[in-house]
C-alpha cells in the first residue's frame, strides 16, 4: 500500500479510536452513571452502573489501544516533519503526553469503579443500607469510606473526557499543519535558524 494510503488509514483508525473513547466516557460520565437514580436501592444503582461500565470497557480499551498505535504509525510516517517543523514536534509531543495521561486516568476511574461495586456489595452482604445518589455520587448517608472512592471516581472519570477531547484537538492541529503552505513555511524558518 503507498505511504499516503497507509497514512490515510493510520489517520482514520486513530481518529475513530479517539471518538469512541471520547464519546464513550462522556456517555458513561453523564448517562451510565447517572442512569442509576431512577432506581430504588443504592446498592442498584451501582450494580447498573458497574454493568453499563463492564460492557462497554472492552470498546473503550480498543478506542485507546487503537488511539496509540495509530499515533504511532502517524508519527513514523511523519518523521520527515517531525524534524523540520518544531510546532509540528511540540505539539506531537504534547499529544503523545496526554494520550498517555488519558489512558492512565482511564484505568485509574476503572479501578476506583472496582472499588465502589466492592466497598457497595461487601456492605449490602452486612446487611447494611447502601446509601448513595447514583454511582458517583455518595449522599449524606454514604459510608466514608465508600463515599471517598464515589468522589475520586467522579473527579477522574470527568477528566477522562477532557483528556480524551484534548486528544483529539490535537490530532485536529496536527492534521491541519499538513496544509502545503503551512508545512513550507515552517521548514523554512527552521533552516533559518539552522
Amino acid at each position: 500500500m503507498p505511504n499516503s494510503n497507509s497514512h490515510a488509514v493510520a489517520q482514520a483508525v486513530h481518529d475513530l479510536g479517539s471518538a469512541m473513547w471520547f464519546g464513550g466516557t462522556t456517555m458513561g460520565v453523564v448517562g451510565v452513571n447517572k442512569s442509576g437514580r431512577d432506581l430504588t436501592q443504592g446498592i442498584d444503582r451501582i450494580r447498573v452502573a458497574k454493568s453499563g461500565w463492564t460492557r462497554f470497557s472492552p470498546l473503550e480499551w480498543a478506542g485507546i489501544g487503537a488511539t496509540m498505535l495509530a499515533g504511532l504509525q502517524l508519527s513514523r510516517s511523519s518523521a520527515g516533519r517531525l524534524a523540520l517543523q518544531k510546532s509540528f514536534r511540540s505539539v506531537g509531543t504534547i499529544k503523545a503526553g496526554v494520550t498517555l495521561v488519558g489512558a492512565l486516568a482511564t484505568a485509574y476511574a476503572a479501578y476506583c469503579g472496582a472499588k465502589v461495586a466492592t466497598l457497595a456489595e461487601q456492605a449490602y452482604e452486612r446487611g447494611e443500607s447502601v446509601e448513595v445518589a447514583d454511582a458517583t455520587t455518595p449522599t449524606p448517608q454514604t459510608a466514608e469510606k465508600l463515599a471517598a472512592w464515589q468522589r475520586q471516581q467522579q473527579m477522574i472519570q470527568y477528566a477522562v473526557p477532557v483528556l480524551a477531547g484534548t486528544n483529539i484537538a490535537l490530532g485536529s492541529y496536527l492534521t491541519g499543519s499538513y496544509r502545503p503552505g503551512k508545512s513550507f513555511k515552517e521548514m523554512v524558518r527552521t533552516m533559518r535558524r539552522s
